[in-house]
């Protein structure tokens, strides 16, 4: 299992940001713009962790622990 010091998983940052994108897309999709949540998740599985970590967006102020507590 690879993981950083926040002993994430590569799996679990991708179910999180698909969780994400899923919350995110649910009302405002455009098949013509966004990946489907499919390809969506193909696209996190070539990321290694630290791009799935910059994926997320967190910082000091939004941690990736409060990240991940919100969308698992």
């Amino acid at each position: 299992m690879n993981t950083l010091p926040t002993d994430y998983s590569h799996q679990q940052l991708v179910d999180a940001l698909s969780a994400e994108y899923e919350f995110l897309c649910h009302e405002d999709f455009d098949p013509d713009v966004d990946m489907s949540q499919a390809e969506y998740v193909d696209y996190l599985n070539t990321l290694s962790i630290a791009q799935l970590i910059a994926e997320t967006d967190t910082d000091d102020n939004y941690t990736l622990e409060e990240y991940i507590f919100n969308h698992s």
